[in-house]
């Protein structure tokens, strides 16, 4: 039986008013940080990949590394006003006001990310070239974090956040993807085009894992 595609959320409709977004700045990475770990504290993903020894410094440290320092590196991190919300991408290879990574960050990543896991750094390092593996192999914007603290969802903030870059692949014919670790997320990403491209499971099999690909909508 072929599933029905799911309604897709208009995102750029200029006549609705929402919360309004911008790029992160340098002095938004603690707040990034902060943001990312209460939204994703009890996430499947965060307690399959993290110790429960020190979990949540180790989260922290996760997302101000990888979501605030690179996002705001490469100009891919969007947020509220209020940083209540996240969004950080990947961007493509040479997409325009998009620097590559700085060394500095990426010497970083590479250094704690393993110390970050502890035990669980084979499993977690694995999964990722599983996931890396079922990309799409052309230039497409990777969906790297997204959170909203729980005192600000449903008022349209992941949407706001999501936006800028889901506008700019529609506008240039551009691929977004994603993985996700729970069916609740895979339906959410659905309602923004996202469809599932694969299904596995993590490299250690404990955890569920869909890879998602966003085609761009014709104008």
């Amino acid at each position: 039986m072929t599933a029905r595609r799911p309604t897709v959320q208009r995102i750029d409709d200029p006549d609705e008013e929402g919360p309004d977004v911008r790029l992160a700045e340098q002095r938004d990475v603690p707040r990034i940080a902060a943001t990312l770990t209460v939204a994703l504290a009890d996430s499947r993903w965060t307690r399959w990949a993290l110790p429960d020894d020190g979990r949540m410094q180790r989260l922290t440290r996760l997302h101000e590394l990888d979501a605030g320092h690179r996002g705001v590196a490469t100009r891919s991190a969007w947020v509220t006003d209020d940083v209540d919300a996240v969004a950080v991408w990947e961007p493509p290879d040479g997409a325009a006001d998009s620097p590559p990574l700085p060394a500095d960050v990426g010497a970083a990543l590479r250094r704690e990310l393993p110390y970050l896991a502890a035990d669980r750094w084979r499993a977690v390092r694995d999964t990722a070239a599983l996931v890396a593996a079922a990309r799409p192999a052309g230039p497409h914007w990777w969906l790297a974090h997204l959170g909203v603290r729980p005192s600000a969802r449903r008022q349209g903030r992941a949407a706001a956040v999501l936006a800028p870059v889901l506008v700019r692949c529609d506008a240039e014919a551009t691929v977004a993807a994603a993985s996700a670790f729970s069916w609740a997320n895979v339906r959410f990403l659905r309602g923004f085009g996202f469809e599932v491209a694969e299904t596995t499971r993590t490299a250690d099999d404990e955890l569920p894992l869909w890879v998602l690909v966003r085609q761009p909508l014709h104008r």
